[in-house]
């Protein structure tokens, strides 16, 4: 029996250049590579022995189900056949997933599927007093089989999660108990991107005890707890720009209008996050070098990019390893398994739905349609595919990977940032951390962790929901009723990671990418969510990012002054200040140049004059820097929005439909985190924007000896400037003020602590 598999030949190399690697002959190679030397090893037979007893007890429960199967010899079949049935697994499973392998992404699937029910069907006919009525039996008994066996497996307290994750480390080192040594002597750097998380929610959870890696880390004072400032707009494009490219230029929120191209902007639609994938690149991103991007809206210029939304395969871009692929879709504690979770993931979210309603907890939203399946999918099939892919590149070596996991996120968005099932995604996600911690004690180089998000979240209900109308209906109403609106008020965030999978999917080669491209047609490249047609035809497009609005007027070409609006809509901005839903409006006068604008003041953001009433006083000190800052965008709406904040509260009104929001000011949606080792000199002058961040993670990178081959700076495009008068803002972070007040530290004990905001039907009024 063999203790390790030939080492002779290398699997092909999934960085080289996408016109290098004809796709077809690489799949073919890799298969081949995978079952080359593949033969049973001595830890073989001690997985082969450990799961006997499991399997033997969920093949008994089956065949006294379902009467597709039977046995002559009672316990005694059972127990030879659990035995026959786990010996056939470790032989004809290499051989399925080399299969996969070669036939693509239509392979992955239907082997996928049918992995298991190939594996029990050729077990019980090997087996000696059992008899089965056909392949359709074993289908049967093999989704059976791997839905009592998750649920066993939970019972018993086995740890599914190091079973998929060993199993991933043995593809990746083609059975080999360590990965071979890289010898450039360098130590790797996996960023996890804890996607939403506020600084004072983790900073809870660690002193509650109830995230048990990280709570370790930092109380062996291996790592260090930190806060860093997102900038409006607090959202995840313009923060992972930031984070991984060093600038936040051309990106004014989520989604927008953009009058240059006539069309609505949606950072989490792939031909969208491509276009602006072109305007940050420079060639030194933070993957720069021998890097990774695994399941990002931009890719940091990592050679490998897996998974990431602005990046298919023309631009280098992939669904990633096809190794990691099949592994994940033809074990069992794999695709099954994370089917079948998932499945229970759907059904959790309808009751935790259902308890918010009965108890009667406020504010909430509704939790229902298209989430309850996104929630699913996200949560535990492609956050199981993100861990896949990590530890495949963690075995390769790779010198830093930077991953996003969006499950507090998105349940936090639906349920609010510290009610319990937001508390559990955060938990799942420390377990997480601790996969990642055990698979590098077995990678071929050491590992340190930089955990960090990318924003905060704060609760608050909507705007909808205070005042009984949406944002558009306000402003049309303002503007004397006009006909044409393109609204982009609805969440949209829920289909990122789904529309990135869908998109690098249908631009792979091979059956299954044809026979996706012809069931999604266009979806491929515009993405799913709310669509916004003919948004240049209309007189208006409102958008939101959470607590921002944005308000353009797509048939007056260039920025509308503000005196240009007043002599088209009289008492628009005027009318927009004075509703109790808005704080601010922040607009660009001809004369004054960038206002905020409040009901009854204004603020003038290039001199820091104050006429009357300060309508920035209540927010946080950042808020005119930040203001200045986007109001010189080039491409910048025609009118910012902010909506109303309370502190005694910390609550705002979102704009879109999301207890928890960001994209703002006020409350924590700008309390981002930063948790790094120990030992690694932090920049004493304080950590304000995410190109702040950049440049200290580029400065880490430095340090440990990363970066030294990297070629010349590209230059971006360049960006046209706005008038004179404009200027002289501060447009970039080192110029932001640093006075920004104490945060506080402490949370309250339950969320049924803080006070929700009183909005009596009385009080509601549409503008």
């Amino acid at each position: 029996m063999a203790t390790e598999p030939d080492e002779r030949a290398e699997p092909p190399d999934e960085r080289a250049e996408p016109d290098e690697r004809p796709r077809a002959g690489q799949r073919r190679h890799l298969a081949a590579w995978l079952l080359r030397g593949r033969r049973p090893t001595w830890g073989d037979v001690g997985r082969l022995l450990g799961s006997w007893a499991l399997n033997a007890a969920v093949l008994g429960v089956i065949i006294a189900l379902h009467p597709g199967i039977s046995v002559r010899d009672g316990a005694g079949s059972v127990l030879l056949a659990a035995l026959v049935i786990s010996a056939v697994s470790v032989v004809l499973r290499p051989l399925l997933t080399a299969l996969a392998v070669a036939l693509a992404w239509f392979g992955v699937f239907v082997i996928g599927l049918l992995a298991q029910a190939v594996v029990t069907y050729v077990g019980l006919r090997l087996t000696p007093g059992v008899s089965i009525s056909g392949f359709g039996s074993a289908i049967v008994a093999a989704w059976l089989s791997a839905l009592f066996t998750t649920v066993f497996s939970w019972l018993l307290v086995v740890n599914q999660e190091d079973e998929f994750v060993g199993y991933v480390m043995r593809h990746a080192t083609r059975g080999r108990r360590r990965a071979k040594p890289v010898d450039d002597g360098l130590t790797g750097v996996v960023f996890v991107q804890l996607d939403g998380l506020p600084r004072p929610v983790l900073e809870w959870a660690l002193r509650a005890g109830n995230l048990p890696t990280l709570s370790r880390w930092v109380r062996s004072g291996g790592h260090v707890v930190r806060g860093w400032t997102a900038r409006v707009p607090s959202t995840t494009p313009v923060s992972q720009a930031g984070l991984l490219h060093g600038t936040t230029e051309g990106i004014p929120a989520f989604r927008w209008f953009e009058k240059a191209s006539g069309r609505m902007l949606v950072a989490n639609r792939p031909a969208d996050a491509a276009v602006l994938q072109d305007r940050l690149t420079d060639g030194r991103g933070l993957l720069a070098d021998d890097g990774v991007s695994v399941s990002n809206l931009f890719s940091g210029d990592a050679p490998v990019r897996l998974l990431t939304m602005s990046s298919g395969p023309a631009r280098g871009g992939s669904l990633g390893p096809a190794a990691s692929y099949a592994s994940f879709f033809t074990h069992p504690f794999g695709f099954s398994r994370a089917l079948i979770l998932t499945a229970g993931e759907m059904v959790k979210e309808l009751w935790q739905a259902r308890t918010q309603r009965e108890r009667g907890i406020e504010p909430r939203i509704r939790r229902a349609g298209w989430y309850v399946a996104l929630r699913g999918i996200t949560n535990v099939m492609l956050r199981d595919l993100n861990i896949a892919l990590v530890v495949e590149q963690m075995m390769r070596g790779a010198r830093s990977i930077y991953v996003d996991f969006v499950d507090y996120d998105e349940i936090a968005h639906h349920a609010g940032p510290v009610r319990p099932e937001s508390m559990r995604s955060l938990e799942g996600l420390d377990r997480v951390l601790g996969v990642l911690e055990r698979v590098a004690e077995q990678t071929p180089r050491p590992y340190a962790f930089v955990v960090l998000s990318d924003h905060g979240q704060t609760q608050g209900a909507t705007f909808r929901q205070r005042f009984g109308t949406p944002l558009e209906d306000v402003v049309r109403n303002l503007m004397g009723g006009s006909s044409g609106v393109s609204a982009g008020t609805e969440s949209v965030e829920d289909w990122g990671p789904v529309n990135t999978f869908l998109n690098q999917l249908v631009q792979q080669d091979g059956v299954s990418a044809e026979i996706a491209r012809r069931v999604l047609g266009d979806r491929a490249e515009s993405g799913f969510g709310p669509d916004h047609p003919e948004e240049a035809k209309n007189d208006l497009v409102v958008c939101a990012s959470g607590s921002l609005g944005l308000i353009s007027f797509p048939r007056h070409p260039g920025r509308l002054r503000h005196e240009e609006i007043e002599r088209r809509w009289p008492g628009l901005v005027g009318g927009l200040a004075a509703h109790p839903g808005i704080a601010v409006v922040v607009v660009v006068s001809g004369a004054h140049g960038p206002l905020a604008v409040g009901r009854d003041g204004v603020h003038h953001l290039a001199s820091g004059r104050v006429d009357g009433a300060d309508p920035l006083r209540g927010l946080p000190g950042q808020a005119a820097a930040d203001f200045a800052r986007i109001a010189a965008l080039e491409n910048a709406p025609d009118l910012y929005l902010h909506g109303v904040f309370d502190p005694a509260t910390g609550e705002v009104a979102a704009f879109e439909e999301q207890v928890g929001s960001h994209g703002g000011l006020g409350g924590w949606q700008t309390e981002a985190v930063l948790v790094h080792p120990a030992g690694w000199p932090l920049d004493a002058s304080g950590l304000v924007g995410a190109e702040t961040v950049h440049r200290q993670l580029v400065t880490w990178l430095e340090h440990l000896g990363h970066r030294k081959e990297l070629p010349a700076r590209k230059d971006l495009p360049a960006r046209k400037d706005l008038p004179a008068r404009e200027g002289d803002l501060p447009a970039r972070e080192d110029q932001a003020r640093e006075d920004l007040p104490a945060r506080e530290k402490d949370l309250p004990a339950r969320e049924g602590d803080l006070p929700a905001r009183d909005t009596p039907a009385a009080d509601r009024r549409d503008g």
